[in-house]
């Protein structure tokens, strides 16, 4: 008599469950998180300032080298001694008494042409039957140059400051109404009937779908209007002014006193970049946390 087989099956033993705070070895463990877009940004941004860094370090070089070696320091000025009259600025005071009015008045005329300018540039967008009334005119205006109103303008407002801030508001007035005009073209159109058909008022069609629209040309024509503002203000402080940079680099002219202009456009130069960062970094945290 056969006897059938007898089969034992053995339970394999459990994994003891891992403790609290220990991973569980028998889970596979996850897959490294890929790099943010944040940390890469800030990866590039050094990058860039690395780059600028290393430019300026190089054409600063350059130039030294240039005016030691090849070519007469009358001509293209010297570095070193560019930095030997500037520290001699700072330490004596005069670059803040040259830097304040000429930084004030381009401020102003610039503050000055974005409270007049971009109401006229809706007003363009916003009736037709005016901005056909006015075009021939205003692109008349444009035309004109007005370095040449300089004197006029010193004639109307006199030497002081009021003279300067004029004449960059005038060089920044159109570059503002023609952006914001621009910035009114390129509105959705199909999304603002898509609204109004939802009874939504101007306010908020303005609010959430025309101004959002507007605001990256109206920072465009500010990053322009920077260094024509300077250029308005330095201009009417070398037609008629008693300080500022325009007078600093007039009177060293005058002079015959190389280094002296080279050191008042480099001072101007720095102004400008430091100026254009500032609305870049106002341009990206307006955009980034409202709209």
């Amino acid at each position: 008599m056969s006897t059938a087989p007898t089969f034992i099956f053995r339970a394999k033993p459990l994994d003891p469950l891992p403790e609290q705070g220990q991973p569980n070895p028998s889970t596979p463990a996850p897959a490294a998180a890929p790099p943010s877009v944040k940390s890469k940004a800030s990866q590039e941004n050094r990058r860039v300032i690395i780059a600028r860094i290393i430019f300026a370090v190089v054409f600063v070089l350059l130039w030294e080298a240039a005016a030691r070696w090849f070519m007469d320091p009358f001509w293209i000025g010297q570095p070193s001694k560019v930095a030997q009259r500037l520290w001699g600025l700072i330490v004596s005071n005069d670059l803040l008494w040259h830097m304040t009015p000429t930084v004030t008045q381009a401020a102003a005329g610039l503050v000055l042409s974005l409270v007049v300018g971009v109401p006229v540039g809706l007003l363009f967008a916003y009736s037709k039957f005016v901005e056909r009334v006015l075009e021939p005119f205003f692109l008349g205006l444009y035309s004109i140059p007005r370095i040449a109103l300089a004197p006029l303008f010193i004639l109307w407002f006199g030497i002081g400051p009021m003279s300067k801030i004029v004449m960059a508001f005038s060089l920044v007035v159109f570059v503002v109404i023609l952006n914001t005009y621009e910035g009114m073209r390129g509105v959705d159109k199909d999304l603002v009937d898509m609204l109004k058909a939802m009874r939504a008022s101007r306010a908020y069609i303005f609010r959430k779908v025309t101004l959002p629209s507007i605001v990256p040309w109206i920072f465009a024509s500010i990053r322009v209007g920077v260094g024509l503002a300077l250029i308005g203000s330095v201009v009417g402080e070398l037609l008629g002014s008693n300080r500022g940079l325009g007078w600093y680099v007039e009177h060293a002219a005058g002079r015959i006193d190389v280094i002296g202009v080279f050191t008042g456009l480099v001072i101007l130069m720095v102004v400008g970049i430091v100026l254009n960062e500032l609305v870049k970094l106002a341009e990206v945290r307006l955009i980034r946390n409202r709209y």
